[in-house]
């Protein structure tokens, strides 16, 4: 139901009831699963496209870093504008954005398909994941102002993002395994997806004043006083989380084919579903207790998660390998919730999605170059010796993050 008012300036606004802010709350979290889904589902059939287009290892992961590139321009360009223009005037192009990338890699199924399609399917999820987020919040709030100040937005926010990261090669691999047309069937239903919830969140009520905030004239990007270098330890908490989430759902799936031996499309969606699980379950579980205590439970979890990964290459098993991926994933996890809370509570509240668009492109470019240099390391000293070198890295990479912060909290 909504009624209409005028306005100082004399125009008309809607104002809609509660319970159109509280159906709208949950279009919005299905289609943010939804395309994030898409963003992974990809990830179970790379053995597929391998034979399909035999390319290698590292053709895989530059495509699925293709994704990760087009998320990350599209944050940058892209992720700050619902703050002035309105939170469903950019979920419903990216939901369209999404369905263009469906249409592109399911008619063009060759390399330069994949490239091209992956890559807008990124802008998608670049004007998704910051908007959503913060249109979510302003949807909940509106729907229950009596709760203003609850946790449950942002939750839901992260069983979205990552639960649809984690579902998304459980369901490729199941049609593939099962279905007809195993390169063409998944992505057609995420399409159909797409566009029911893009026509659902076109009648969910808009939640940004665009007049106002035009005549605000808030900077992109605005930090709270001396939270600038905050933010930064933030944003180095979740590029370090989603440089092991990219590991996992770039060569996962060739881990557990070459290694293991397991070529069945659902074993190789079998990693990247316990990383992006047990992250999602982790942050809900455990993300509401202190940061210092978040950040520091992820970086020993992520540690060793990255251990057992590499003893895995030696002792190759895949329940090893499954529970390397759950401990790295809730250490991951932790780290990325973390960042996350950092980066929100260091923003300027009009700047929110200018400030998230930051975040998740680091965190995305994390998640996208890491991988690609992993597989040139790869080809050039051999699996092993790449992912003992990877493990170190970042898992030395997490402590350092954890002692940052707590030097910062303790200066504070």
């Amino acid at each position: 139901m909504t009624t209409q008012i005028e306005t100082a300036r004399g125009t008309v606004a809607r104002v809609h009831s509660p319970g159109a802010h509280g159906r709208g709350f949950w279009f919005v979290t299905i289609a943010f699963f939804i395309l994030m889904a898409f963003g992974t589902a990809p990830t179970a059939l790379w053995p597929l496209f391998e034979a399909h287009d035999g390319f290698g290892t590292t053709v895989v992961t530059i495509a699925f870093a293709a994704m990760v590139v087009g998320a990350a321009a599209s944050f940058l360009v892209f992720g700050h504008l619902s703050d002035r223009h309105g939170r469903r005037r950019l979920i419903i192009p990216a939901l369209l954005v999404g369905i263009a990338g469906v249409i592109i890699i399911t008619v063009w199924q060759a390399l330069p398909g994949l490239l091209v399609g992956r890559f807008v399917n990124g802008i998608g999820v670049g004007l998704m994941a910051s908007t959503a987020t913060a249109y979510l919040s302003d949807l909940y709030y509106a729907a229950h102002p009596e709760r203003r100040g609850s946790a449950r937005p942002a939750l839901i926010a992260t069983a979205a993002n990552l639960g649809g990261l984690a579902m998304g090669p459980v369901v490729a691999g199941l049609l593939a395994q099962f279905a007809p047309a195993p390169l063409v069937v998944p992505f057609a239903l995420l399409g159909a997806g797409m566009l029911v919830f893009a026509i659902l969140t076109g009648i969910s009520p808009e939640t940004v004043d665009r007049e106002q905030r035009s005549a605000e004239r808030t900077a992109r990007i605005a930090f709270e006083p001396r939270q600038g270098r905050i933010f930064i330890i933030g944003a180095a908490s979740g590029l370090i989380a989603f440089a092991v989430f990219g590991l996992f759902s770039a060569v996962g799936a060739i881990i557990t084919g070459q290694v293991l031996g397991l070529h069945a499309p659902l074993m190789a969606a079998a990693s990247p579903f316990a990383v992006f699980a047990a992250s999602a379950i982790s942050q809900l579980a455990l993300g509401s207790r202190p940061l210092r205590f978040v950040i520091a439970l992820g970086a020993i979890l992520l540690a060793v998660g990255l251990a057992l990964t590499s003893v895995t290459l030696f002792m190759p098993t895949l329940w090893m390998f499954l529970v390397a991926a759950v401990l790295a994933g809730a250490g991951g996890g932790l780290l990325f919730k973390a960042g996350l809370t950092i980066s929100v509570t260091s923003a300027v509240q009009r700047s929110r999605a200018g400030v998230l668009a930051l975040f998740f492109a680091t965190v995305y470019l994390g998640m996208g170059i890491p991988a690609v240099l992993f597989s040139f390391l790869v080809a050039a000293i051999g699996l092993p010796v790449a992912t003992i070198g990877f493990s170190v890295i970042f898992g030395v990479g997490a402590f350092v993050v954890m002692g940052v912060q707590r030097r910062r909290m303790a200066v504070a």
